[in-house]
């Protein structure tokens, strides 16, 4: 497994963009390194160095967001996402990653769109307000699925998040728990499909300093950002992760 010096710096600037989606962002772009990685090496490789990096920026955002995620929510989506995740071990290598991706890029693409043009009056409901519990457990499972192919599941998880009309940190916070969730839950799957090797730690080794640096510029964006543009920066953010699925899938 090897990359020249300028796929290690697209490689460096992909985990620093995922450190500050993830921190700052709710995680709209945090699906974007591995396809930036898999220019240079294979997807199953990028996958394995991303979710050791992922899991050190969990932690880190654990610490900074304790006490402020939305539980009730979590409640649903973690139990769906842990099913979602089961499936996507089962489907990896089984079924064609491109289908699922331009799917997936699709209907975020539609989304966004949809919330856009909906400016003044539907970036979400009411926080607290009802919504079907089989559509939280869809995304969820979604969130799972994808996340468990690509470490994409960004999107699902904004399609359903910002429907739910929380406050920015609390919308924020509710992300890192989950993604901490379920990328640990990941773990063992991973472990199972042999996807790890010496390389591909090395590689996680060496990337890891990013972590820090990543967070600590989300933090920084997010309390610069007031609350409306947050919202519609995150809805154009999903469009254009899903843009790039959407690209990814017929390109």
């Amino acid at each position: 497994m090897e990359m020249d010096a300028s796929g290690w710096v697209v490689t460096a600037f992909a985990v620093l963009i995922t450190g500050i989606s993830k921190s700052g962002l709710g995680g709209s772009l945090g699906g974007l390194a591995v396809p930036f990685m898999s220019m240079w090496i294979s997807p199953r490789d990028a996958v394995a160095v991303m979710l050791p990096i992922l899991i050190a920026m969990d932690m880190v955002g654990i610490r900074a967001w304790r006490g402020k995620a939305a539980w009730d929510e979590l409640r649903v989506l973690i139990p769906a996402a842990l099913g979602g995740i089961a499936l996507g071990s089962v489907a990896f290598g089984v079924m064609s990653d491109r289908m699922v991706v331009g799917a997936l890029g699709l209907i975020s693409v539609l989304f966004a769109v949809d919330r856009l043009l909906r400016r003044g009056k539907g970036l979400g409901q009411e926080p607290g307000a009802s919504v079907p519990r089989l559509w939280a457990g869809f995304c969820g499972a979604g969130a799972g699925f994808t996340s468990t192919l690509s470490h994409a599941g960004g999107p699902p998880l904004l399609i359903y998040l910002l429907g739910r009309g929380l406050p920015r940190e609390r919308f924020v916070a509710t992300t890192v728990f989950f993604f901490a969730a379920i990328n640990l839950a990941k773990l063992p799957f991973y472990l199972s499909l042999d996807l790890f090797s010496r390389d591909t730690l090395m590689m996680s080794l060496l990337l890891l300093p990013l972590v820090p640096l990543g967070v600590w510029l989300g933090m920084r964006l997010l309390a610069r950002i007031p609350e409306r543009p947050f919202f519609l920066f995150s809805t154009a953010a999903l469009g254009l992760s899903g843009a790039k699925l959407l690209w990814d899938a017929i390109g």
